[in-house]
């Protein structure tokens, strides 16, 4: 079912990057596709969202702000089961967040010289939740919370509409429930865009954060620099390390549910096991004729899917770590251990009983990840998104003193000697 690598023995010693699937998608060539509308954007503001609006999403609203009498209408229809799921979502998520915020810290270098760091939180932030083929109110929630706990002052979150020139009224009722009142009836390049360089209806923000297609991740790559932003979270995926003590049963389920969110999604399982890859196989042709999704999955695990042999746990570290996944799911014997061993991935779920879908809603973990293998380099969603690191330098005359030869040395094998003249006019006067 899995297309299948053996990857065993020399086979290892091959470029992986080039090996392993995932989906090819060239975000520096759609750059050039989003830098007209995000140009326009720039240059006409609210009217070029609009009509950026109206070409892609095939809705023109009355305004881009949602109403929010549309957020209370939201927020009172929600199914009670689904209200009651975001608020436990959002208390666990709280307590994850809030053990991640930074506390101050002075440092005395020398007697009457010392450097504090202060976390001081971004003053705006644009929160993108994605619409297309599902809604996200737990994007919501990943989003809005590690902002809130952060400390930001102003929070705005766009959404492309989805009902009619709303966006998704799920999504509208998890902002109304986190208390956020400035959400944008706005998706896409045009969104990101408009978070940038502000119109006459929403000011600019400093930082975007969120998943979304490839369309708002060139947008993110065009306008970096005029804001900060999270990471490029593109296509979903997953990787699975299992031994033969996994269950295959429990494998497939969690292959298909990566592979329900979108034809692109990556699946990747590695084992040293050949009968554990066998037995998914069966599992899979069992299971995905029972999926709601079959045809999103099917495209999916042909398209980016693949069963990695490989000679042991040892081996399939390698494999993993090479690949860097979104999500990496470790089910093998003594899984804890093997999980603590994993450098790239950004997020390790560990143990049978843990699963990317605890990850995506209910784990108190933030499911806005790195994709593509920048989990090399980049991660997930937290508070340190929202904040910025501050020195503060405090020295008083007779610490300045006792340093200023060396001031003088560095200054002058840098010649600047005006560095060194700014000291000395300090300790010896003009």
């Amino acid at each position: 079912m899995l297309n299948r690598l053996d990857l065993r023995g020399a086979a290892l010693a091959r470029d992986l990057r080039g090996v392993l699937p995932r989906a090819a998608v060239d975000v520096q060539s759609t750059v050039e596709t989003v830098r007209p509308v995000c140009n326009d954007v720039h240059a006409r503001g609210d009217a070029a969202v609009l009509d950026a609006t109206e070409r892609f999403d095939g809705v023109r609203p009355d305004g881009l702000r949602v109403p929010a009498e549309a957020l209370k209408v939201a927020l009172e229809s929600l199914d009670p089961a689904v209200r009651d799921a975001l608020e436990e979502a959002t208390r666990r998520a709280r307590l994850v967040h809030e053990a991640q915020r930074r506390s101050d810290v002075t440092v005395e270098v020398a007697p009457g010289s010392r450097v504090t760091e202060r976390w001081v939180p971004v003053r705006r932030v644009g929160l993108y939740v994605p619409g297309g083929r599902v809604a996200y109110p737990s994007s919501v929630v990943m989003n809005v919370v590690p902002a809130q706990v952060a400390g930001v002052e102003s929070l705005a979150v766009a959404s492309p509409p989805a009902d009619g020139p709303l966006p998704h009224p799920a999504i509208l009722a998890a902002c109304a429930l986190l208390g956020v009142e400035e959400v944008y009836a706005v998706g896409g390049a045009q969104a990101i865009a408009m978070f940038a360089y502000g119109t006459e209806t929403c000011p600019p923000v400093d930082v975007v954060t969120g998943p979304g297609n490839v369309y708002v991740t060139a947008a993110k790559r065009l306008l970096r620099g005029i804001i900060g932003v999270d990471a490029e979270a593109g296509a979903t995926e997953i990787g699975i390390l299992a031994d033969d003590t996994a269950s295959p049963v429990h494998v497939a389920a969690d292959l298909i549910a990566q592979a329900e969110h979108d034809p692109l999604a990556a699946c990747l399982l590695v084992s040293p096991s050949t009968a554990l890859l066998d037995a998914v196989d069966v599992e899979l042709a069992r299971q995905i004729p029972l999926t709601r999704h079959r045809e999103r999955v099917e495209t999916a695990l042909a398209g980016q899917g693949a069963a990695v042999l490989v000679d042991d746990v040892d081996a399939g570290l390698r494999v993993v770590d090479e690949w860097a996944a979104e999500h990496l799911e470790v089910q093998t014997e003594g899984a804890a251990g093997v999980a603590a061993r994993v450098r790239n991935a950004g997020a390790i779920f560990v143990g049978s009983y843990a699963p990317v879908s605890l990850g995506d809603y209910l784990a108190g973990s933030n499911h806005v990840l790195p994709t593509g293998g920048t989990a090399r380099h980049t991660s997930g969603l937290s508070v340190q998104s929202f904040l910025r690191g501050v020195h503060v330098i405090e020295c008083d005359r007779d610490a300045l003193a006792a340093v200023a030869p060396r001031v003088a040395a560095l200054g002058g094998a840098e010649d600047l000697q005006a560095h060194v003249d700014a000291v000395d006019v300090r300790v010896n006067g003009a």
